[in-house]
């Protein structure tokens, strides 16, 4: 018998519990809102479904620099050429002023001269370094005609050095150059200078990288090299 009565003491249990269970969902029922639930549950079932939030893609600086220059600064980037398709690039506060998209690069020296004052391009120019009439001297006359007050920005494309003689190379130097004299057949070499002022001295200013046959990017010639930076508006 003592079974029986056990039994009899748990099923009553389960059915006073189920009761007050049934119980308080009416209760709450009628106390909670209709809305309010539906919003619940929609809300629970939107959860998978919420886009996920990303990052904002970084700001475009002038040039493609990492960073932007401070104010009152001119932003530049020099671009060698690499190999024979890849043509060479200068860009000044976020302009192209020699590139293949403008037209105006060339096999040789590509030169462009800038107005410090005004940041604003006042000539351009290529001179073939490797066939052709006596281009080395049309480019020290192009240089030494630049107005002082002036930047002058040079990148190679192809080959700078076959026909660059020593009246070129000397223009070059006086400018400040370290490698002009070190520059090889097909060498990638980009330079910046200032002309009757002078540039600080913690940017970068000039690089040059050598043909070499056991390392070259491309056959028979050199990977492209690039120099940039952020130049004070204020030197003058």
């Amino acid at each position: 018998m003592r079974p029986v009565a056990g039994n009899l003491v748990k099923l009553s249990g389960l059915m006073l519990a189920s009761g007050c269970a049934w119980y308080l969902g009416y209760v709450f029922a009628d106390i909670i809102p209709e809305d309010t639930v539906s919003i619940a549950i929609q809300n629970l079932q939107n959860i998978g479904e919420r886009p996920v939030i990303k990052a904002p893609l970084p700001k475009r600086q002038k040039c493609d620099h990492w960073s932007p220059c401070a104010p009152r600064s001119y932003a530049y980037r020099l671009l060698s050429g690499g190999g024979k398709e890849k043509m060479a690039k200068i860009c000044f506060e976020d302009e192209l002023l020699i590139s293949e998209q403008r037209g105006n690069v060339g096999r040789g020296i590509n030169i462009a001269i800038v107005n410090y004052k005004t940041g604003k391009v006042v000539s351009t120019k290529f001179f073939d370094m490797w066939e052709g009439a006596d281009f080395s001297g049309e480019m020290t006359a192009f240089i030494k005609d630049a107005p002082q007050g002036s930047l002058l920005l040079m990148v190679t494309h192809d080959d700078g050095s076959a026909r660059l003689k020593d009246d070129g190379k000397k223009a070059i130097e006086e400018l400040g150059s370290k490698e002009i004299r070190n520059m090889k057949f097909r060498s990638s070499w980009v330079f910046i200078a200032a002309k009757g002022f002078k540039l600080p001295d913690n940017i970068e200013k000039e690089k040059i990288n050598h043909s070499d046959n056991r390392k070259n990017r491309y056959s028979g010639w050199p990977a492209e090299i690039q120099i940039e930076g952020c130049i004070p508006d204020n030197l003058i």
